[in-house]
């Protein structure tokens, strides 16, 4: 199947109710309705971003510049009035930040093959939290082509600690996140 056979393919999935489908190099990743943690630290990070200058967009696909991903982030920030007005695919050239939420399932999805994509796209910034390790990883500078993409700086803050989100001009609480209590740690810390 070619790249445009891909996407077609993937616009054509619909998925059942609390499940979201997901176009990464080629492959269709379908997950679960995310958790109560999960969603209140979605909701905490939207309630921080200044909605006089910046959009936070929940369960918006981004069209990524390698052809055949459409992620979904939990999070995506843009410009106020950056992008299209309608539409199913925000462009990732309009996209400031990205943030995504470690699941118990998501992690080497969301540390490595999302980093990847993401930064191979030029996006400014992603921030992953993670519940699991109870902290934030801020990627910035994205370098790279293809699958070798990657960011070159790298922050992490333990919840608790502010993230400065310089790209946007703020700083994060992490005060209020709330960590897994019951999963071992990963490889990704």
């Amino acid at each position: 199947m070619n790249e445009r056979q891909m996407i077609k393919f993937f616009e054509g999935i619909e998925p059942p109710e609390g499940v979201r489908a997901e176009l990464l190099r080629g492959e269709i990743l379908l997950s679960r309705s995310p958790d109560l943690v999960h969603n209140r630290t979605v909701m905490e990070m939207v309630d921080q971003i200044p909605r006089e200058r910046w959009s936070g967009l929940q369960t918006q696909c981004v069209d990524m510049l390698d052809g055949v991903s459409a992620p979904v982030p939990d999070l995506v920030v843009t410009r106020r009035g950056a992008g299209p007005n309608q539409g199913t695919y925000m462009p990732s050239a309009a996209v400031t930040a990205l943030v995504e939420v470690v699941s118990r399932t998501s992690v080497d999805w969301d540390h490595g093959v999302k980093r990847s994509i993401y930064a191979a796209s030029g996006v400014p910034a992603y921030l992953i939290i993670d519940p699991i390790m109870a902290q934030c990883v801020l990627l910035t500078e994205p370098r790279g082509d293809g699958e070798e993409a990657d960011y070159q700086v790298r922050r992490t803050s333990a919840f608790g600690y502010p993230v400065p989100m310089e790209h946007l001009g703020i700083e994060l609480s992490t005060t209020e996140l709330g960590a897994y209590g019951d999963i071992k740690p990963h490889r990704w810390s």
